[in-house]
């Protein structure tokens, strides 16, 4: 399968909507509490400091941000889910609808900055992804703190499940996933009984090492101090699912 031929350049643009939410619609919100926890933990932000939340999506982790007395703003570019988030406690008035990369705020305007659950490398190409990296320098004041919380990629390639069948309220969903180039792609197909064509949607993540990650973060000024491999706090080891990269800017 040819994900060029398959996922459309900008698929984040259809995918994060009504179909996502009800797909995804019970997000773990104990995994949110932890990972805000290990950011305000290992960070000792002082209460009211600035934090962007990039990528915010259903803000889950934003109104524990908020709830940590953190000034945190959430970005996302999909509308449905800012929706979403504004219905949470303690968030409205803090969402801010934008690309990342081109966010629109003024340079050194956070003291922090977080991005959680694999919300990089959804471009297509490369060069794009340099971009958000550039913009999270350009907002943060120096020695500010961030967090990023990404994919460990030889994990995700060693056990990728090429298909899996389930289903949304009763209606079947087919999930197909594989790895071509640098990139693992998804499509996902909801619904297609009876004659009917299915609705299609897809994802795609660029699959960058540790070290890769590291040094793309440092050519624009994000020095990663330390790596976990899970919200407790863990080590990042070999095994490890999930790759968290905490430093501060240069």
């Amino acid at each position: 399968m040819s994900g060029s031929m398959n996922a459309p350049a900008e698929w984040f643009r259809d995918w994060f909507g009504r179909a996502y939410l009800e797909l995804y619609p019970h997000r773990d919100e104990e995994e949110a509490a932890r990972a805000v926890a290990l950011y305000r933990e290992r960070t000792g932000l002082a209460a009211g400091a600035r934090v962007l939340d990039l990528a915010c999506g259903a803000g889950r982790h934003l109104q524990r941000l908020r709830a940590a007395d953190l000034q945190a703003v959430g970005i996302d570019l999909s509308a449905p889910l800012l929706d979403a988030a504004r219905a949470r406690p303690g968030v409205d008035g803090s969402l801010v609808r934008a690309d990342m990369r081109g966010l629109p705020f003024a340079a050194g305007t956070f003291d922090g900055l977080v991005n959680f659950f694999t919300s990089f490398g959804y471009f297509l190409t490369p060069e794009e992804d340099i971009e958000v990296l550039r913009e999270i320098r350009r907002v943060l004041r120096p020695g500010a703190p961030f967090l990023m919380d990404y994919l460990h990629a030889a994990w995700v390639i060693d056990r990728l499940d090429p298909e899996s069948v389930g289903e949304i309220n009763g209606t079947p969903v087919r999930q197909t996933r594989w790895v071509e180039g640098d990139q693992v792609f998804k499509r996902i197909e909801i619904g297609g009984t009876a004659g009917r064509e299915p609705e299609v949607y897809h994802e795609r993540v660029r699959l960058y090492s540790p070290d890769a990650l590291r040094t793309l973060l440092r050519e624009q000024g994000l020095e990663a101090t330390n790596t976990f491999g899970g919200y407790d706090g863990t080590p990042f080891r070999g095994d490890s699912a999930r790759l968290l990269l905490m430093g501060r800017t240069l």
